[in-house]
């Protein structure tokens, strides 16, 4: 039997009419409202990014392949469809599809407004389903390699700034290098889409690639690039450098990391957020068990004589007050689970917390748990937490039983 483990179990069952039962049961609620905030801190920023990420891969996908070159502007020279790895590279674990794209810089003009835009042609193998997710009114493109389509899809913020409806034309006028007046082209409104990423919502028109290969007189298999989506976005390090090694020495391969890097540079500082917000309720916590433990110590001194006098050792009486300290913090770490858990699952739900989509790119607050860092969570606040006690144990060396023992 362990006997420190015996007494604390005593000390803490005995514990009724004490002075600091009440300052116990606050340091409890203490420890749980720390970690309920840890807990709802990291879902918050984890499901933040993870939209604001998936938004940003809808647009431009995991990977883009295109033709080697400085040119980082929308008008890309061209590259031929007919690749030794089209369409076959999605038969490679972790990539999940390949598609063609192409951008043409664009203004939409109507009788009141003019805007800029880029309209990004996709062929009949473009993936729909971040599109469907988003489309508010209509319906997404349906593209035949056969025919030219005029269908387009814009976004719910330009068919306001330019009083566009569903069903409606469009002008839209382009300039090349080449040409010294502006070419048009009438264009249908067959869907309306809204991401809440205003920075790329008032940019994109979507349509056929067969518009911008007539408008650049390029070729049938003439195409600015290839997008390439994967399974999982852990891995867009490793198969972007694995794509890159295959594709060959006249095409260059970026991950969406590197096309967007302000933008995911951005949610990377998020993390050092979490960090900052994750130390302060942890040391917080700490602190509060330190507290709790000198006053449990100094309830218990007669407890702590008597024990001397019998022949107990200051290892086995520091023990006994660990053991009862650790049950205090996981008493506290347990109602923070399951009040955090709980309060991450009704926002995920039913979102009761909203946002200005303007302001944050999202209507309500996002939640992700990630069970990993739950679990580490948990697990680097019991540790802190521990070691933060072994400092004020070390008071029980002072404390002489004769003069306790005479005290009482």
């Amino acid at each position: 039997m362990n006997t420190a483990l015996f007494i604390a179990n005593r000390i803490s069952t005995t514990r009724k009419n004490n002075f600091s039962r009440p300052i116990i049961r606050i340091a409890i609620i203490g420890i749980a409202l720390g970690m309920t905030v840890m807990i709802t801190s990291i879902s918050v920023v984890t499901g933040f990014q993870s939209q604001i990420r998936d938004k940003v891969i809808g647009f431009g996908s995991h990977i883009q392949i295109n033709k080697y070159d400085f040119n980082s502007s929308y008008e890309a020279d061209p590259i031929s469809r007919n690749q030794h790895f089209y369409p076959h590279l999605d038969t490679i674990d972790g990539i999940r599809h390949i598609q063609v794209y192409a951008y043409k810089a664009g203004i939409i003009k109507t009788l009141d407004h003019i805007e800029g835009v880029v309209l990004k042609g996709v062929g009949s193998d473009f993936d729909w389903s971040f599109f469907q997710n988003n489309i508010i009114d209509g319906l997404p493109l349906s593209i035949d390699d056969r025919f030219r389509s005029t269908d387009v899809l814009i976004s719910k913020s330009l068919s306001l700034k330019l009083n566009l409806k569903l069903g409606e034309d469009l002008r839209m006028y382009f300039i090349s290098s080449d040409q010294s007046q502006p070419r048009g082209r009438r264009f249908k409104i067959v869907g309306i889409y809204e991401t809440g990423l205003i920075e790329f919502d008032d940019l994109f028109v979507i349509g056929d690639i067969a518009q911008i290969q007539r408008l650049n007189r390029w070729g049938n298999d003439d195409i600015a690039g290839f997008e390439v989506l994967l399974d999982d976005f852990s891995e867009i390090d490793e198969i972007t450098e694995y794509i890159y090694g295959e594709i060959g020495y006249d095409l260059n391969a970026n991950s969406i990391k590197q096309v967007y890097s302000y933008i995911f540079y951005w949610l990377a500082l998020m993390d050092m957020n979490a960090i900052i917000i994750l130390s302060l309720m942890i040391l917080v916590s700490a602190i509060t068990m330190i507290s709790v433990l000198l006053i449990i110590i100094l309830e218990q001194t007669t407890l702590i004589g008597l024990l001397k006098s019998f022949g107990a050792k200051n290892k086995l009486i520091r023990e006994l007050f660990l053991y009862n300290s650790m049950n205090i913090i996981g008493k506290g770490l347990l109602w923070g689970n399951i009040v955090g858990i709980l309060v991450c699952v009704v926002q995920f739900n039913f979102g009761i917390i909203g946002l200005d989509q303007e302001s944050y790119s999202v209507t309500v607050v996002p939640i992700k748990i990630d069970v990993l860092s739950v679990l580490l969570i948990n697990v680097l606040t019991f540790i802190v937490c521990s070691l933060f006690l072994i400092i004020p144990s070390m008071i029980i060396s002072r404390i002489s039983p004769v003069k306790t023992v005479r005290f009482n």
